[in-house]
């Protein structure tokens, strides 16, 4: 919304007895929302462009299509790290969990015996390496997190496809990984 053509309430008073022409001001900013491709502010909706484009911070401008190939490069390769610290942690959570504990409890039988019925409790310690390397690896995947979702909201093409085929990579390399775990010593009740 442009406020050039609103008045300011001091110049809209008029002195009743004297004839004055009214002033108009300005804000000195503009809000509006329309498609600025990465020049002087923010685009909202999707573009190709290899000049100007702002990427995270202020000193980080690129104006060349190999800048930009370089950035998809990085960018595809902190998705791939992303998806990597994603299926990393869950695997460290398995190796790392302690306490293994097997709780038996006796249940009467449909024949009148007792038959025992066993729990595994599995737990962690708070004040483990274990969680404490837990908890800095998830404060990295946090930042990169937001940090690809801040270079997707650059709205520039290029970069977003880098961003979706690093994601798709990286669960492409990594997800494999990630086992089922089955007790075989569970069943239906």
């Amino acid at each position: 919304m442009d406020h050039s053509n609103h008045m300011n309430h001091s110049a809209m008073e008029t002195d009743h007895s004297h004839s004055h022409p009214t002033t108009t001001t300005t804000t000195g900013h503009n809000h509006g929302g329309g498609d600025t491709g990465g020049h002087g502010g923010m685009a909202m909706t999707f573009y190709f462009g290899c000049s100007d484009v702002k990427l995270l911070f202020t000193g980080l401008v690129i104006n060349t299509p190999g800048e930009m190939v370089g950035a998809c490069i990085g960018v595809f390769l902190l998705a791939v790290l992303y998806e990597g610290l994603k299926i990393g942690r869950e695997i460290l959570l398995r190796r790392s969990q302690v306490n293994v504990r097997y709780n038996s409890m006796p249940l009467p039988g449909a024949d009148g015996t007792m038959l025992m019925e066993t729990h595994k409790t599995v737990g962690q310690r708070m004040l483990s390496p274990a969680h404490f390397l837990q908890t800095f690896l998830h404060i990295i995947q946090v930042v990169v997190s937001y940090v690809l979702m801040l270079v997707f909201m650059t709205y520039n093409a290029y970069l977003c496809i880098a961003v979706a085929a690093g994601a798709g990579m990286g669960y492409f390399l990594f997800s494999w990984q990630k086992a089922v775990v089955v007790d075989i010593t569970e069943h239906c009740h």
